[in-house]
């Protein structure tokens, strides 16, 4: 079966991207890519490890949490923090949840990025009445009393999408296509205020149909397809979720990538790519290594008696003319 997605014109990750994830020096990195001798095995399976991590097209990916990870573990003193990551179309909710009480009971406290699901909230609730601070990332569980959240205002980053887009369409009648995946908070709080922004501020143009993924490439590209081959190409593109590689396949198969708009979410190798390509216009993110930080000093803070808020973040716009990793 051959790649439909094989001929985008995505970068790979950089070198030192793949080092600094590996935790190995460039020249490591250099030789693994070439093929050449020298490299110890354990050495050669982080480095292909990272670039797996680092070319998974899903949100922010677990090579972006696992960086950040990284740094919060050099750069925040008393704290130590491990990683479970699962890509979404390939995870089980009643599996994570368990996962989160079993490996939760033995820390100090817990950072989750998490869809919305009833088996997800009863684990936060149970270690939270344990008397353990669990902080959600980037996307809230409210209804799981967690402790605290820490990332965007993602209404507001939904309205930011809106008004990019609605500034750059002329003020006549245009079809605008929303992408979402499985019911993860922030998606349906940017969903939100991306509504509330057009329907105020450009009330021309109008939302035809709601495409829901899985947060794979392959199927993103397959469900836009479908929809411009039914319903012609939109004008604009909103993905508020991952996969921003398959929406963009899709609308350079069609030849329309300098003609569509294309607005999405999240700041990976794979995104700044995109930018820089010109197949992305905008990449509305957030800064997610600083996000952990925060988290982290959260749970050291609470584990030290002291009381902490929830942080919310500023919101970051980049552009192919500031991408920069």
């Amino acid at each position: 079966m051959t790649d439909p997605l094989s001929g985008t014109r995505w970068k790979r990750p950089t070198i030192r991207e793949i080092a600094d994830l590996a935790g190995v020096g460039t020249a490591s990195v250099d030789r693994v890519l070439n093929n050449r001798p020298g490299v110890k095995a354990n050495t050669r399976n982080a480095v292909q490890a990272a670039i797996a991590k680092l070319t998974h097209d899903g949100g922010m990916g677990d090579g972006t949490m696992e960086t950040a990870a990284q740094r919060a573990n050099r750069t925040v003193p008393g704290v130590h923090i491990t990683g479970h990551y699962e890509v979404t179309h390939e995870s089980d909710p009643a599996r994570f949840a368990r996962r989160i009480e079993d490996e939760g009971a033995e820390a100090d406290g817990v950072i989750v990025v998490a869809r919305e699901h009833p088996a997800t909230n009863r684990a936060v609730r149970k270690l939270v009445a344990a008397g353990l601070p669990v902080l959600c990332l980037t996307t809230d569980l409210p209804s799981s009393r967690r402790s605290g959240y820490v990332g965007n205002d993602q209404t507001a980053a939904g309205c930011v999408a809106a008004q990019l887009i609605g500034q750059i369409l002329p003020r006549e009648i245009r079809s605008i296509l929303l992408v979402m995946s499985v019911p993860f908070r922030s998606q349906l709080e940017r969903e939100m205020g991306f509504r509330r922004v057009l329907r105020t501020e450009f009330p021309h143009l109008r939302i035809e149909e709601r495409i829901l993924a899985d947060d794979s490439p392959e199927t993103t590209f397959r469900q836009v397809m479908s929809h411009i081959e039914t319903h012609g190409a939109p004008a604009a593109v909103y993905n508020t979720a991952g996969a921003n590689r398959g929406v963009a396949q899709a609308i350079e198969a069609i030849g329309l990538t300098d003609q569509v708009i294309f607005v999405g979410h999240e700041l990976t190798p794979i995104s700044r790519g995109l930018l820089e390509n010109g197949m992305m216009d905008y990449v509305i993110s957030h800064d997610f290594t600083m996000e952990v930080a925060a988290a982290a000093k959260f749970i050291r803070d609470f584990a030290a008696g002291e009381m902490a808020a929830s942080v919310t973040t500023p919101i970051l716009i980049h552009t192919r003319y500031n991408c920069g990793l």
